[in-house]
């Protein structure tokens, strides 16, 4: 029986042994991994975020008649807008300096020299107002 040990130990420590080296690879592209798994990465952590923002107000999903509404309600005031810029624009389409008024809000364009107009809307409800500058020439 020692014989059979004996002979099993040396077997077992003739063999050879080899390893290859250990290499890593990052899998994050932050971290020098591959960019093509950036999109997975992200997706994969979005789908695993069970986290919500308190700060966020959840919002209702809108029926189809809702969604019709803001459609024609956007369109009509497209078409309003269109109607108001072609009164404030001559035939060459350069800004006419005056006052245009609507229900809700005052548009004042002013020629303040040097080939500049500065358009002013008001909302007449609260008094905001927005104001850019534009170049006529």
């Amino acid at each position: 029986m020692k014989t059979q040990t004996w002979l099993l130990f040396l077997l077992l420590i003739s063999t050879s042994v080899t390893a290859s080296e250990l290499i890593y690879t990052p899998v994050n592209p932050s971290f020098g991994g591959n960019a093509l798994n950036g999109t997975y990465l992200l997706n994969s952590a979005n789908a695993q975020n069970d986290l919500k923002d308190p700060d966020i107000e959840e919002e209702e999903e809108e029926s189809d008649l809702d969604d019709f509404n803001d459609s024609l309600q956007r369109s009509l005031l497209s078409r309003l807008t269109s109607t108001l810029t072609g009164s404030m624009v001559d035939d060459e389409g350069n800004l006419v300096p005056g006052v245009l008024e609507t229900s809700d809000f005052t548009i004042e364009i002013v020629d303040i020299g040097d080939g500049e107009i500065r358009v002013t809307t008001t909302e007449k409800a609260t008094g905001d107002s927005t104001t850019f500058i534009v170049n006529s020439i």
